[in-house]
């Protein structure tokens, strides 16, 4: 692992959806190294192994079976360990229950995921080179959702 690879972990039970985000991420030519897992069980059981190096961004799906994205959410933010990774949430659900619920549980981002793999591959851009240090000190709804 390159010491300057910016490091993603996304959480989606959907294979064609991971497919979709790997793929974006090699286009994309961003120095980074993704992991993806297939639910939010499998998410936490990769975070609290103990030779886990800690991703800096996880992209988190809302809907996934055995332990949710809001499941996984409140229990990454309950545990000190995680303070520094930044929380994407990655849905294709744009309720305003959801936006609301993640912004009050720590989320750093709320994501609709696009339709078409240009947005997406500018979405991810975008969030990637994002300062998080910066955008998580301005947070506010008005730049929390992030949609096309």
């Amino acid at each position: 692992m390159q010491q300057d690879s910016i490091l993603i972990t996304l959480a989606d039970d959907d294979e064609d959806d991971r497919l979709f985000f790997t793929d974006a991420f090699d286009e994309l030519k961003i120095n980074t190294i993704v992991k993806t897992v297939h639910n939010g069980k499998e998410l936490l059981n990769f975070l609290n192994l103990p030779d886990t190096v800690l991703p800096h961004i996880i992209f988190l799906d809302l809907n996934m079976p055995l332990l949710n994205g809001t499941e996984c959410l409140k229990a990454i933010k309950q545990n000190h360990k995680f303070k520094d990774i930044a929380i994407a949430i990655y849905s294709t659900s744009s309720s305003d229950k959801d936006v609301e619920n993640t912004f009050v549980l720590g989320a750093n981002i709320y994501i609709q995921k696009p339709s078409n793999f240009d947005d997406l591959k500018k979405i991810l851009s975008d969030v990637v080179i994002l300062n998080w240090q910066y955008h998580t000190n301005s947070l506010n709804k008005d730049n929390f959702l992030l949609r096309f």
